[in-house]
């Protein structure tokens, strides 16, 4: 299977950098990862919704822009579906004998995602209706996924 990570913002800690080189290792037993981190769009402090909205969609661009026409896109949007662990690993596993292999997760920058990119989506997932710094979420969809593949392997995993 194949897993792409396509995410609006650059890892600047240290510590965030170590989790992702982690579970990035960890997770080359079950999948090929690829993450593609993207340039994040500066949102003045007093931004207009109007000046929120073309920055979401210049992000939003530049997500299309790195989809492929054969990837089967998960976008975290807190109006997408809420899963257990266990259910986030039944949904992957079904991807894969549904003929989706090729699976990529969207994280937006601080602004969410653009339309265009919702639309495009085959499948919208909520980890919370709390709000993460998007760099701390990577880390926590990195270990979601390893987590989600050792319990299709029917590995030991906390429950």
């Amino acid at each position: 299977m194949n897993i792409t990570i396509i995410s609006v913002g650059k890892l600047k800690e240290k510590y965030l950098k170590q989790a992702i080189d982690e579970y990035s290792k960890r997770l080359t037993r079950y999948c090929k990862l690829d993450i593609i981190e993207l340039q994040d769009e500066k949102t003045p402090d007093n931004a207009s919704e109007k000046e929120e909205l073309q920055i979401k969609e210049k992000e939003g661009e530049l997500i299309l822009s790195k989809i492929k026409d054969n990837m089967f896109v998960i976008a975290m949007d807190l109006k997408g579906e809420n899963l257990t662990s266990e259910q986030f690993a039944n949904y992957i596993e079904n991807c894969g004998v549904m003929g989706n292999s090729n699976i990529a997760f969207i994280v937006g920058g601080s602004l969410g995602l653009s339309q265009n990119v919702i639309k495009r989506a085959n499948y919208k997932l909520c980890f919370s209706k709390m709000t993460f710094p998007h760099q701390l979420f990577r880390v926590m969809l990195l270990e979601q996924i390893y987590r989600a593949f050792r319990i299709m392997k029917g590995e030991p995993y906390h429950k």
